[in-house]
């Protein structure tokens, strides 16, 4: 393994899909899991689902007289093309909490994450995510970790809806405001090359994760890769 990178940050910000987790278990499991159930979410009487139920007949062209059932195949196309969806993720988020809580899911995370997160944490280092998935998703994700409830280590959640696209250096700077932190003293490590030019652009430390088998491995980044959290090394 090579020598670790050297870091100074106060807030590590990671993202989920392809840096901590892998891409197939969630396109895979999660998405099989919630794709039956889309449906009879849609139907609810529930203020977060109607909004979310709006904005996919928006997004998808339909019109406000669309069954549940037509609005769901909308998703359904949304999930197959992966596309990262606002609403999508809503209703993903509240199926997959409702899934962990009855204990018929479970996350997953690469085996070198939780112990450097463990450590960071212990080092005085904050960890926020920041995820296409919903807040709503996140924080079950971490909370049923195989390796143990890992939401303890985290002190901030962003998704598309309270920091905005996650190829937009805008996001990165809203985030900086929210954490109040200077962008200079933030590291997002990810995985996905767009998104390692916007934190760039908005002022970040980045580190690019490079993982075998992930949907970007081998891909030009525009900032110090690795293949894995064990080979960084972060402190306040």
């Amino acid at each position: 393994m090579p020598d670790a990178i050297q870091i100074s940050a106060d807030v590590v910000v990671v993202d989920l899909e392809g840096t901590t987790s892998a891409a197939g278990f969630i396109l895979g499991d999660l998405y099989d899991y919630a794709r039956p159930r889309l449906e009879a979410v849609l139907g609810r009487d529930d203020d977060t689902v109607r909004v979310a139920r709006a904005a996919a007949l928006a997004e998808a062209g339909l019109p406000e007289t669309a069954t549940d059932a037509d609005v769901a195949a909308a998703l359904h196309a949304l999930m197959d093309a992966d596309v990262k969806s606002t609403p999508l993720k809503t209703l993903q988020g509240i199926i997959w909490a409702e899934g962990f809580a009855a204990g018929e899911i479970t996350s997953h995370f690469f085996e070198d994450v939780p112990p450097r997160l463990r450590h960071w944490h212990d080092q005085g280092v904050r960890i926020a995510v920041y995820s296409s998935g919903s807040v709503a998703s996140q924080q079950p994700w971490f909370r049923h970790a195989p390796q143990g409830d890992l939401s303890g280590l985290v002190t901030a959640w962003f998704d598309t809806v309270n920091a905005g696209p996650k190829k937009e250096p805008a996001s990165y700077a809203a985030i900086a405001q929210a954490l109040e932190v200077d962008p200079t003293r933030l590291l997002f490590l990810t995985d996905h090359p767009d998104e390692v030019l916007a934190a760039v652009a908005a002022g970040w430390q980045v580190v690019a994760l490079d993982r075998v088998g992930e949907p970007w491995a081998g891909a030009e980044f525009a900032a110090p890769a690795i293949t894995g959290f064990d080979q960084i090394e972060v402190q306040p």
